[in-house]
């Protein structure tokens, strides 16, 4: 069977903010993202906030402290998969802002580098592309 509809992954990704700032991520392939990621297929009923503290454990590690707010951005992103054959896949994801309250961050073995950034001088378009690009925009505009 055929359907005429797009087919996404759905994901959660966090505005973590402090003083000013927010945190951008480059992960190994040399991209700059956001923290937070993918939907697994076995959180089909696992609550969204869950999700949440699950990727934030998963990139920034446990020690951290933060206090998640609202969504404020919806992003629909395309990208290369580093899987063979390369397959374009979408991305659905859901940008929630937070607030970063205190504890180191200990990057995962997926990223290589760490920056925060101030909102009132950033260049988005110097580091990101696509649905990314197009996200964080709308953020800098909140």
């Amino acid at each position: 069977m055929k359907f005429d509809k797009a087919t996404y992954f759905v994901a959660v990704k966090i505005f973590l903010e402090h003083q000013g700032k927010f945190l951008v991520l480059k992960d190994n392939f040399g991209d700059w993202d956001i923290p937070g990621g993918r939907i697994k297929e076995n959180e089909f009923d696992v609550p969204l906030e869950k999700i949440i503290v699950r990727k934030m454990k998963e990139e920034l590690g446990d020690s951290i402290k933060y206090k998640i707010e609202k969504p404020i951005v919806f992003m629909r992103h395309k990208r290369r998969e580093a899987v063979p054959g390369n397959p374009e896949v979408r991305i659905f994801a859901i940008g929630y802002k937070a607030r970063y309250l205190k504890g180191g961050i200990r990057l995962s073995g997926r990223h290589t580098e760490q920056l925060w950034i101030s909102k009132k001088t950033f260049k988005p378009e110097k580091y990101f592309k696509g649905g990314w690009l197009a996200g964080v925009r709308e953020y800098l505009k909140n």
